[in-house]
């Protein structure tokens, strides 16, 4: 009844070319919330530091996690359609003949696969972990949303959030855009403020984040991040001698090493004073694991300005936001974030739900193939749109793209030479393959980012 209901205003809203894809996304957001009275939103940070939004939300799960073990972890080969929290979504949604559009065709194949959502997963089992402590320590006064559209505003992914109209995240160059007044999300928080304004006080939000970005171990265009958010009222912090901030911060900080050790054991943790647009104080806290200092999350006490908006003027609140991979590859010794996407059973079939920590066992001992590709580069050229080109050609066989040299000449023009090291974490790559790859690689930068090749 209710894709039924979704699947016909989506078709409507199609129909309607005045009407943005974030409209139609929010139109169908609040036929959900009206037929189960109960809704989502919210805000969270990536392995390096980072934070999340949307505008469509969903209180019921499109796929079950049993479906999920049942199925092989991936899209349909040529998938023209996915489906996100009950929501039907084609490929010319996401992938438009738009001059703002800027979403390759192997992000689209991305989408709904919610590898957070699988228990046998170690993403999944991550969050579940996390979950737990949660319900253990709040006696499960924490509402849960891992079923969040994507698909969001750029009011909700930056706007709502309080990130700067100058800042360098709302770049072509950085973020997704499906239009010019749409985005795939680039952190969680882009839920934050309609959780709010729906009235929800305790929240956690999961989910699969999209960022334009470099290539190498640590980096993917997709992953997935976690955030949390707690709203005091004033009765909460009037009897203890503190002002709303400092009770937030301090409550925060408690949950938060609880968290650590929770998942870390006994660690010894410290708190570092940092700066994001939507928090303050702001804080990131790190533990020494391994004889390093981690960094683990990104948190702070909300502004003042989003819970107004929101219509919490009396309130105060914190919240904290966390990247799955960068976690996971270190609870789970994986060496490379590709891995998670793997659907080779050596990989799959090592993790098991509920347990947390089990150390990844490497089955690939495929060596790397170097290519290098000398090019001068023009005014509008940046490495992220490099990294674009080559991950659209070769896929998850591309290792990493690393700038090894670079030089001005005389008359001005600049020349960068980048390394691409190519490896399969399943099987030997052939050398013809590799050349293949690379004579198309070449092609492909000359022709779309207007280089000259050295």
């Amino acid at each position: 009844m209710l894709i039924q209901i979704q699947a016909g205003c989506l078709r409507k809203l199609r129909a309607a070319h005045h009407l943005s894809l974030s409209a139609a996304m929010a139109a169908i957001s609040l036929t959900q919330y009206s037929i189960f009275s109960k809704p989502s939103i919210l805000f969270s940070r990536n392995r390096v530091g980072t934070f999340n939004l949307s505008l469509a939300f969903s209180t019921s799960s499109a796929v079950s996690s049993d479906d999920f073990h049942r199925r092989k972890w991936r899209l349909p080969v040529g998938a023209s359609t996915v489906e996100l929290g009950g929501v039907k979504i084609a490929k010319e949604d996401v992938v438009r003949d738009d001059p703002t559009n800027n979403v390759p065709d192997a992000i689209f194949t991305k989408l709904g696969m919610q590898l957070h959502r699988r228990d046998q997963h170690p993403l999944g089992i991550l969050k579940n972990a996390i979950y737990d402590y949660f319900d253990r320590t709040y006696s499960n006064k924490f509402e849960k949303f891992d079923d969040l559209c994507p698909i969001v505003s750029v009011k909700a992914n930056f706007d709502d959030v309080l990130v700067p109209a100058d800042h360098v995240s709302r770049s072509y160059n950085d973020t997704y855009y499906i239009d010019s007044q749409t985005v795939l999300r680039c952190h969680t928080s882009a839920h934050q403020a309609e959780l709010l304004r729906r009235g929800h006080t305790h929240f956690l939000v999961t989910g699969d984040v999209y960022r334009r970005d470099s290539i190498d171990s640590t980096h993917y265009p997709v992953f997935h991040q976690m955030e949390g958010v707690r709203v005091f009222s004033p009765s909460d912090w009037e009897t203890s001698g503190t002002d709303a901030t400092s009770y937030a911060a301090q409550d925060l900080k408690t949950c938060l090493e609880g968290l650590a050790r929770h998942l870390f054991g006994a660690v010894e943790m410290r708190w570092v004073d940092t700066y994001f647009p939507f928090t303050s104080p702001s804080f990131e806290l790190e533990i020494f694991f391994q004889e390093k200092w981690l960094e683990v999350l990104g948190c702070g006490v909300m502004e003042q300005e989003i819970l107004k908006r929101s219509g919490r003027t009396d309130n105060s609140a914190w919240a904290f936001g966390l990247g799955l991979e960068r976690l996971a590859m270190v609870l789970f010794d994986i060496p490379d974030i590709r891995l998670f996407w793997s659907t080779d059973e050596r990989f799959t079939s090592q993790f098991a739900k509920g347990q947390l920590g089990i150390k990844f066992k490497p089955f690939s001992k495929y060596p790397p193939c170097y290519k290098d590709m000398s090019f001068w580069i023009s005014g509008s050229f940046t490495e992220n749109n490099l990294c674009e080109v080559v991950r659209g050609i070769a896929g998850d066989l591309v290792e990493e793209v690393r700038l090894i040299d670079n030089f001005t000449n005389k008359k001005g023009m600049t020349s960068h030479c980048y390394r691409i090291a190519y490896r399969s974490m399943e099987r030997s790559l052939t050398d013809e393959e590799i050349n293949d790859l690379q004579w198309k690689v070449r092609e492909e930068v000359q022709n779309k980012l207007k280089v000259v090749l050295r």
